[in-house]
C-alpha cells in the first residue's frame, strides 16, 4: 500500500488497481474509505485506478488538526497527491461528495486536470445542493418494488431530520436491490469518520460564487454522469451543474442508481472509458 505524507506531515495512503495511464479517484461518504468503490466495476482494465483514502479514512492517518477535514483544505492532499506520483497533468474521477473536491481541484488547479468525470456528483461547491423534494420524486420511481412500501416512511422521515439514518432506506441509493447492492451497503457502517463527515462541508468549505467563476472557464473535457434513479443527484440537477463547465458533457445511465458501477458495469465502464480515451501524462 503506497503511502506519501500530506504538508502538515498526515501520512495519506492510496491503492492501486489495474494498469495503464492513472486515473485519481476522489471517494464520497463524505468521507468514506475508498474501499467502497472497488475496482469501479471493471474500470481497472481501462485506467490505473489511484484510489485515494482521504486522511482519517481508510489506510490514511488521522490528521491532528481535525479542521484540516474541510473539503477546501483536502484539496491540498490531492495536489500532494499528483507531485507525489509525478504527473504533469491527470485525470480526476470524483463519485458522489467526492465531485465537489474535484471540482474545487479543477478550479484551484485547472492545468493539472486533463480530464474531469464526475460520477452521481452531489454539487455542493457549485451551490446547489439536493432538495428534499427531489430526493422523493426520485424514491417515488420505486413505488412497485416489494420494500417500498416499508422503507418509503423512513425515508420521508429522514429527509425531514425528524431521525437519523436508517438502514432500512438503502434500496433507494441503488438501482438494484440485490445481493450485490446488499453487500456492498453491509460494509458502509465500517467505511465512514463521522467525525470528519460532519466537517467536511462546514462553515468556510465552499464559495460557490467564486467556484463557479473558475469553472467557467475550465476548458478541460468534463463527463457529468447521473443514474436515472438517483435522487442525489436527480438528473435534472446533474445536467445544471454540467451546463456550469464550457467542454461538459451530460450522460444518464439507465436505471442506475447512486452507485452506478454496480448497477451495470458494463454500460458505466464502456460510458467512462469511452470519455477518458488516453489522456494522462507522467513527467520525466
Amino acid at each position: 500500500m503506497p503511502t506519501f505524507h500530506a504538508s502538515d506531515g498526515t501520512e495519506i495512503a492510496y491503492h492501486l488497481r489495474g494498469e495503464g495511464e492513472p486515473l485519481v479517484v476522489l471517494p464520497g461518504g463524505p468521507m468514506r474509505a475508498s474501499a467502497y468503490l472497488g475496482d469501479l466495476g471493471g474500470l481497472s482494465a481501462h485506467r490505473q485506478l489511484v484510489l485515494l483514502d482521504l486522511r482519517g479514512t481508510g489506510d490514511s492517518a488521522v490528521p491532528a488538526d481535525p479542521a484540516t477535514y474541510r473539503c477546501d483544505r483536502l484539496v491540498d492532499d490531492v495536489e500532494m497527491l499528483r507531485h507525489h506520483m509525478g504527473l504533469a497533468h491527470m485525470d480526476v474521477l470524483g463519485h458522489s461528495a467526492g465531485g465537489s473536491l474535484a471540482m474545487l481541484y479543477a478550479a484551484r488547479y485547472p492545468e493539472r486536470v486533463a480530464k474531469l468525470t464526475l460520477v452521481t456528483a452531489i454539487p455542493w461547491a457549485l451551490g446547489m445542493p439536493v432538495a428534499a423534494e427531489e430526493r422523493l420524486a426520485a424514491a417515488r420511481l420505486r413505488v412497485d418494488e416489494s420494500w417500498f412500501k416499508h422503507a418509503f416512511p423512513a425515508f420521508e422521515a429522514w429527509l425531514a431530520g425528524s431521525v437519523d439514518f436508517d438502514p432500512v432506506i438503502a434500496p433507494f441509493f441503488y438501482g438494484r436491490w440485490d445481493e450485490a447492492a446488499q453487500e456492498h451497503d453491509a460494509c458502509a457502517e465500517y467505511e465512514f469518520n463521522d467525525e470528519a463527515a460532519g466537517i467536511y462541508g462546514s462553515d468556510g468549505a465552499y464559495d460557490s460564487a467564486a467556484t463557479r467563476s473558475e469553472l467557467a472557464r475550465f476548458t478541460a473535457p468534463v463527463l457529468v454522469l447521473a443514474g436515472e434513479l438517483d435522487g442525489g443527484p436527480c438528473p435534472a440537477l446533474a445536467r445544471r451543474a454540467a451546463e456550469v463547465f464550457p467542454n461538459g458533457e451530460f450522460a444518464v445511465q439507465p436505471g442506475a442508481g447512486h452507485y452506478p458501477w454496480l448497477d451495470d458495469a458494463d454500460w458505466f465502464v464502456r460510458r467512462v472509458a469511452a470519455f477518458l480515451g488516453g489522456s494522462g501524462r507522467r513527467t520525466g
